[in-house]
């Protein structure tokens, strides 16, 4: 489907990278990571590239403005902002509140005035706090599907035992042996080349004499190397394999996302979701991205940003998605990318009709897949559940006070009915809050 410029943009949906951060140190096997934090230069990376966003979308004189935000104020029911708070340590959560600070700048209109006459401005010049939901590893599965998975760390072992990458190794074996007098001690292995090239990118951007010394080359071969390592372990052949776990788990927000901003009744307009780089490779996997551009399969830089607009054409009934792209800071403009092996612009039902199916929507449907009875929440539930149901102690518990609630609840009733019970006068209603639940599935194979 080609692209048209003559549609309103409803809303966006934005995945972005955090910016630049000290060394960061990952398990080759299990992709555990060690405490890292992030530097000035990766806040202002991801402050402008918040401000390179509002000045696109935000803007009521560019073409691309969401119809309907509120620009000058922040609206917290038009935007839903998420952070992976468990991976890379808070350089991921630091990352997003430096870019929401980009997309809703300090304003003197942010002021109250008082009873007494008195204008009281938020601090730092009128400070916009965006509301941020911090994304726990034990609570939610969305942004980091691949920890404590264990047909993903097998998969992972059997990508390192391969042909493809045994013979990668052989080939790169005299690249490697030069590369021990650059890394302080870390082992110069193929297996361990993305905290190598890391461990090198780090110093080559902070530390003055090691960029001095370290050929350029050098670097360049170890990030080519660190994309294939990192291609080879976040993706798989199948769209269902077990390497495109961190986008199948990460595709279930994003559908309801675009579905809540296509929605008129509801008042989103903005999705963020703030990540490391490995829900990228999945997700450009699977939705064929990185098959059109196969750039796309290598690790994107800091501050790397994927867009969807939401999009309603003129005198059409559904509305469109169109992908932009841009790869961190050395890329300046945002890229009209190519998904679903269609070119411009693809119906919003085309797109979830074909992604919804890959979707891991919730934790009982990861541990399934995880193969996981112990972590992340899995504990509390009975997977794959034999003729007679098993149920943790834990479970139990809850099953207990559960019934026992049902006949006290009955007992009321009856009372309240029978003229037993009198309520307090005037407290004669209940307020419940309301839920909502996401309906996707996936089944996972392993990686070939």
């Amino acid at each position: 489907m080609s692209s048209t410029n003559s549609s309103d943009v409803l809303g966006i949906v934005l995945l972005a990278r955090h910016g630049d951060r000290n060394e960061l140190f990952q398990d080759p096997n299990t992709y555990d990571v060690s405490f890292t934090t992030i530097t000035p230069l990766g806040e202002v990376q991801e402050f402008q590239l918040g401000s390179l966003i509002r000045s696109i979308y935000l803007n009521s004189s560019s073409p691309s403005f969401i119809q309907g935000i509120n620009n000058t104020i922040v609206d917290q029911s038009q935007i839903d902002a998420r952070a992976d708070g468990s991976d890379e340590g808070g350089v991921i959560i630091n990352s997003a509140i430096a870019l929401l600070q980009g997309l809703f700048p300090a304003t003197p209109a942010a002021n109250i005035m008082l009873a007494n006459g008195t204008t009281v401005t938020s601090p730092l010049g009128g400070y916009q706090y965006v509301a941020l939901e911090t994304v726990q590893v034990d609570d939610d599965i969305s942004l980091e599907g691949w920890t404590d998975c264990t047909p993903f760390n097998d998969a992972t072992t059997a990508f390192y035992n391969s042909p493809e990458f045994l013979a990668v190794a052989n080939a790169s074996s005299a690249f490697l042996a030069e590369l021990p007098q650059f890394l302080g001690g870390r082992a110069a292995t193929l297996q361990n080349i993305w905290n190598i090239y890391d461990f090198m990118n780090v110093n080559f951007i902070h530390d003055a004499a090691f960029a001095n010394a370290l050929p350029l080359t050098l670097l360049e071969q170890a990030r080519n190397l660190a994309n294939f390592h990192e291609h080879g372990v976040f993706t798989s052949p199948q769209p269902t394999g077990i390497g495109n776990i961190g986008g199948a788990a990460i595709l279930p927000s994003i559908i309801t996302g675009l579905n809540s901003i296509s929605n008129s009744s509801d008042t989103l307009k903005i999705l963020y979701e703030a990540i490391s780089y490995k829900p990228f490779l999945s997700l450009f996997n699977i939705t064929g991205a990185a098959d059109q551009q196969p750039n796309l399969a290598d690790i994107v830089d800091y501050a790397a940003a994927f867009v969807i607009e939401v999009r309603q054409p003129p005198a059409a009934s559904e509305p469109i998605l169109r992908f932009q792209f841009k790869n961190g800071t050395t890329d300046p403009i945002f890229h009209q990318i190519n998904l679903l092996g269609q070119t411009g612009d693809v119906p919003l039902s085309l797109f979830v009709n074909q992604m919804a199916p890959l979707g891991i929507n919730d934790t009982a449907e990861w541990c399934n897949v995880c193969q996981n009875t112990q972590d992340r929440g899995c504990s509390l539930l009975t997977v794959n559940p034999p003729r007679h149901e098993l149920i943790s102690p834990i479970g139990a518990g809850f099953l207990g006070a559960g019934l026992t609630f049902s006949v006290v609840a009955l007992f009321l009733a009856f009372a309240f009915f029978t003229g037993r019970f009198k309520g307090a006068p005037g407290n004669n209603g209940v307020t419940a809050r309301k839920g909502s639940t996401r309906d996707l599935g996936t089944e996972s194979e392993d990686k070939a």
